[in-house]
């Protein structure tokens, strides 16, 4: 309380207004935050109770862990839980190294207009909605009319039913987030890359370096942090895999490997309003999320004196 006594009011609210217009400009981004990240916390005891939309929580039955125990005994538990894992652990295999070797390789290039064009054409994608982007993959990809499957035809092989057969659909998956997120992922890698003291790559090359050489001793270990970073947060999305692109490309031929947490939340809470059931299994997704990140970044810490906190 002493703290507070001590505080000029005057002297803060004189800075507050002189501010104004950078806290008016991330005011939309706290009030983002607030409305649908927040606020929705509060909503987490649904999962606690067997809740009654119309009768709220004082007409609801709170039942415990009753909800938690009926997704543990669920049939489809491991397989849900196996096939989030899965998308997620090939996504890190493939998908996280991607734009770290495309940011070097970029970083490479010692054409200024043609590292240019090709960072804006890589950026596209990202900016294309996820109906527009599965749209495409499902048209490249028709047996009938895609172009995929005219070459496979004109080899005089039969057609393949890509988007219909489990066996495609993790590949599918994976290629095409790394497709989608490769030039904006490696956004931040080259803003590391950049931060790299240049004298470094000067003394490498007066001491006979060769650019692969200083892409192992200069770039990679100047960028390392960054890396590690990353990774403690994509660990932290084990699992949670991207709803709408999962949603769109499922159908009843590959619903045994596309069935994944989010998807099953959707369809547990809003197709079958069973909103305590689904807010449980999506309650359980975030806690077991925070632990693999305090785990990451312990480990990280432990190992390589980097962490979040």
């Amino acid at each position: 309380m002493r703290g507070f006594k001590n505080i000029n009011y005057r002297k803060v609210a004189t800075k507050l207004w002189a501010d104004r217009y950078i806290y008016l400009m991330i005011l939309p981004v706290v009030v983002y935050y607030i409305i649908f990240k927040y606020w929705p916390m509060w909503w987490l005891r649904v999962a606690f109770y067997d809740f009654k939309i119309l009768k709220g929580f004082k007409g609801s039955d709170f039942v415990g862990l009753k909800h938690f125990i009926t997704f543990f005994k669920s049939p489809d538990f491991f397989q849900i839980i196996w096939n989030t894992i899965y998308l997620n652990i090939l996504s890190l295999i493939f998908a996280f190294p991607a734009p770290i070797i495309f940011a070097l390789l970029l970083n490479e290039l010692s054409n200024s207009k043609f590292k240019r064009v090709i960072q804006t054409v890589s950026y596209l994608p990202y900016f294309l909605s996820t109906v527009v982007v599965v749209s495409m993959i499902k048209t490249f990809l028709s047996p009938s009319i895609g172009t995929l499957n005219s070459i496979i035809k004109s080899l005089g092989y039969e057609p393949i039913h890509f988007i219909g057969d489990p066996e495609y659909f993790r590949p599918i998956m994976i290629l095409s987030g790394i497709w989608q997120g490769i030039g904006w992922n490696s956004i931040i890698y080259l803003s590391a890359i950049s931060g790299i003291d240049t004298e470094l790559y000067e003394s490498a090359v007066i001491d006979g370096a060769k650019r692969y050489q200083q892409i192992l001793y200069i770039t990679i270990p100047g960028i390392s942090t960054t890396i590690i970073i990353m990774l403690i947060l994509q660990i932290g999305n084990l699992l949670s895999v991207g709803f709408e692109k999962v949603y769109l490309l499922q159908n009843a031929q590959n619903i045994r490997v596309s069935e994944v947490l989010s998807t099953y939340v959707y369809k547990m809470g809003i197709t079958r309003s069973n909103y305590s059931f689904a807010t449980a299994v999506g309650l359980f997704n975030g806690v077991i999320s925070l632990i693999l990140v305090l785990l990451a970044n312990k480990l990280s810490k432990k190992y390589s004196e980097i962490s979040l906190i």
